[in-house]
């Protein structure tokens, strides 16, 4: 993601990890899996007043309004990406929270040696990582960490 996404998140919002339970320091947007990138972002910014923050057509969009960030990924995104056994990730089923994080391998870890389930493995792409897990009743929650940038 952009920098700017970063900058307007208000700074009470990031809370440090110890004011957290572990790793999670923030609500980081929410994914929704669409069919059409660019259709879906003329949606969000024509029909209800969304910004276009970031798009890479014709994989990946990032909309927003006020503290609200809806992240559109097509077919091509890290965050679409099928299921260790094959299962697609379609519309309409595969919306989520997501969670940034930092320290994602050593969360996930935790996570693990506390009976989490976990839908992947961390996927890796040019924003940062992730990973999907699962809340007691299969409703997905996915971790993320952004890259790291250049300053």
């Amino acid at each position: 993601m952009k920098e700017t996404e970063q900058s307007r998140t208000p700074s009470d919002a990031r809370s440090s990890p110890s004011t957290t339970h572990g790793h999670v320091v923030s609500f980081h947007g929410v994914r929704y899996q669409v069919s059409d990138v660019a259709r879906a972002v003329g949606f969000y910014t024509q029909e209800l007043g969304f910004r276009l923050d970031h798009q890479q057509l014709p994989d990946f969009a990032a909309v927003s309004i006020g503290p609200l960030n809806i992240f559109l990924s097509g077919r091509g995104a890290s965050g679409s990406r099928s299921m260790p056994g094959g299962q697609r990730q379609e519309p309409g089923g595969w919306n989520r929270v997501v969670l940034r994080v930092e320290g994602l391998e050593a969360c996930i870890e935790e996570l693990k040696n506390a009976g989490v389930h976990f839908r992947n493995e961390m996927e890796v792409g040019p924003a940062g990582k992730q990973i999907q897990l699962e809340d007691p009743d299969g409703n997905p929650v996915e971790l993320f960490e952004p890259a790291q940038r250049a300053h």
